[in-house]
């Protein structure tokens, strides 16, 4: 083993004041002081408990501080995904948390209400599926990175030379950043991850897709858009597509992420808030900034934007736009694609026409390519970065296109299809393909709106069905209940995981709690009187006298208008029946994106 791979199997111990972290079939344990939170590696002598319970753990992911004190996560339970680069990738399939003070009894009846939020906060976040990791390969990294490190990097702990952009428990691992404790430490991405054994021509190879979630500027659909003053964006994610053909290994890097822009879309209980541009923010630098970054990870860029020409959204494309063009970066173009208008009528087809215009680009871009004797033949120095409104539905479709586009070019240069050979479309590999593809989009977005990707009918079958619509009209209203009623809990769920918030000492007891907020007294009356109203309209309708009369009708009369009225009230007072996130409010985070 070398020493910087990561224990996989080990044995747990909890005593009164320590915890005793044990390695299978090694000679040493890691010792944490429950008091002072102190960490050790020992060489294992007597020091671990007699007549204590044993724990089987496979990993550690850190700790962090809630009301009652820190709190010591760790991995209970994992899933083989597959073999990469010739490393196993696990999945998480469970996790305990471990209060390192045994006992409440220090808090106030209200801290333990309030600490036992913040518990269900942290188990919400590691509840999302899906978390990847492995013990021997830096899943947080894409093949072209991980070959252009020096050999002396690659000897360093997982954690340390993991890529912090994909770390999604690097705020949790910090307690434990030291050298001597770098083979306990385990760094997970979220994301999607698929490892296929696939055939194509009597020839069989590898295919796999690595889809890594950014921890810069995370959140919630509605919560968490644009840009901030660093150049992070919402929703970013990178996709790494994969393919070894008898250890040759090509792999095609793309990325998405929300329009780089200040902007905002606040919920308000409509069914889609118009976006809107932030006022007095420089979308410029904060632009440059993101361009920048995306230049120095990925080399040259094309923006593909598929947002509406018309109507909401046309604002943000303008702007969008007008900021490339003002930059006037020549290492990165913008193309434009109305992606509904061009679709409209169910038109899928059409999308061709916009690989077609990326096409000399992508060429140009090329991919990363290592034979196996370890030769490097080509990489890949540019990347498309596409986005939509929120960078799922529509980003999805066009990005699963560029991977077959990429996926078959990549295969005639191995020899797998002849030249100018396509996919069969009828083949158990292109449904495989599809199938990947749109559960890719639907992990993405169940982590970001909370349901599964519109528009996956077409990614799985190559077009869109009347059955893939009635799908989107169900996940399009349970985006919206969630959206409204549900995100800002989970959105105070992610900053208080990635450390965006931190618990103070004393925190609902000498300072205040930011999780106690008084709502006004519309949240409470408008609601009871809407219910209350629309059961008296409903019990007048359906249970009606034996005659209508006049006094029935404007009994019934005066409670659908109580019903209406209401209703209306609470659309116009929306905002104050949204679920807000009460640890960063708005205001906080826009004087931080500021």
């Amino acid at each position: 083993m070398a020493s910087w791979e990561i224990h996989d199997d080990m044995n747990f111990y909890i005593t009164a004041n320590k915890f005793f972290i044990e390695p299978n079939g090694k000679s040493e344990v890691l010792i944490i002081d429950r008091v002072s939170r102190e960490a050790s590696v020992q060489v294992k002598t007597n020091q671990l408990p007699h007549g204590v319970p044993i724990r089987k753990v496979c990993g550690v992911l850190g700790a962090i501080k809630l009301i009652s004190g820190f709190h010591l996560v760790v991995v209970t339970h994992r899933i083989f995904v597959g073999i990469v680069n010739s490393q196993a990738i696990w999945r998480l399939a469970g996790f305990d948390i471990i209060p390192y003070v045994p006992s409440l009894t220090h808090l106030s009846e209200t801290q333990k209400v309030q600490n036992g939020v913040y518990l269900a906060m942290i188990r919400q976040v590691l509840d999302t599926p899906y978390y990847y990791f492995s013990y021997t390969y830096d899943v947080t990294h894409t093949l072209q990175r991980l070959h252009s490190m020096p050999p002396d990097f690659m000897q360093t702990g997982l954690y340390e030379r993991a890529d912090s952009r994909f770390v999604w428990n690097g705020f949790m691992l910090k307690q434990f950043h030291r050298p001597e404790v770098r083979q306990y430490c385990l760094p997970i991405i979220l994301g999607f991850v698929s490892i296929n054994d696939a055939m194509v021509n009597g020839h069989a190879f590898q295919w796999i897709i690595m889809t890594r979630r950014s921890v810069h500027r995370a959140g919630t659909r509605l919560f968490c858009r644009g840009i901030d003053q660093t150049g992070n964006v919402a929703n970013y994610v990178e996709t790494e597509q994969i393919i070894d053909v008898r250890g040759d290994k090509v792999s095609f890097v793309q990325t998405r992420g929300s329009i780089p822009l200040f902007w905002r879309q606040t919920p308000n209980l409509k069914y889609k808030p118009p976006p809107e541009l932030v006022p007095g923010r420089d979308h410029l630098i904060a632009c440059s900034k993101h361009l920048d970054s995306q230049l120095i990870h990925y080399g040259r860029q094309v923006l593909v934007n598929l947002i509406d020409h018309r109507g909401a959204e046309d604002v943000l494309e303008k702007a969008f736009a007008t900021t490339i063009s003002t930059l006037a970066n020549p290492n990165v173009r913008y193309e434009s694609y109305d992606f509904h208008a061009e679709c409209r009528k169910m038109r899928y087809d059409k999308l061709h026409n916009l690989i077609a215009r990326l096409a000399h680009e992508q060429d140009e871009f090329g991919v990363f390519h290592l034979r196996r004797d370890g030769v490097l033949l080509s990489s890949q120095d540019g990347v498309f970065r596409t986005n939509c409104i929120d960078c799922l539905d529509r980003t999805n479709v066009v990005q699963s296109m560029l991977a077959k586009r990429s996926l078959e070019q990549a295969l005639m240069r191995l020899g797998v299809l002849t030249s100018g050979q396509k996919i069969d479309p009828s083949s158990a590999f292109e449904w495989l393909f599809k199938g990947v593809w749109a559960d890719n989009a639907d992990l993405v977005s169940t982590q970001y709106s909370g349901t599964g990707a519109l528009k996956t009918d077409f990614t799985r079958t190559g077009k869109r069905t009347k059955m893939g619509l009635l799908q989107d009209g169900a996940n399009s209203l349970t985006r919206y209940y969630k959206n409204n009623f549900n995100d800002g809990f989970r959105q105070d769920a992610i900053d208080l995981f990635l450390g965006s918030y931190t618990v103070q000492d004393g925190e609902g007891l000498t300072l205040p709690c930011p999780l106690v907020i008084q709502k006004g007294w519309k949240y409470g009356t408008f609601p009871v009187v809407l219910l209350f109203a629309f059961a008296m309209f409903f019990a007048s309708v359906v249970y009606p006298q034996e005659k209508y009369n006049t006094e029935h009708l404007l009994f019934i009369l005066f409670w659908g208008s109580m019903v209406g009225v209401t209703g209306a009230g609470i659309l116009k007072y929306g905002v104050e029946f949204v679920d807000w996130p009460k640890l960063l409010p708005q205001a906080t985070r826009s004087k931080m994106d500021a």
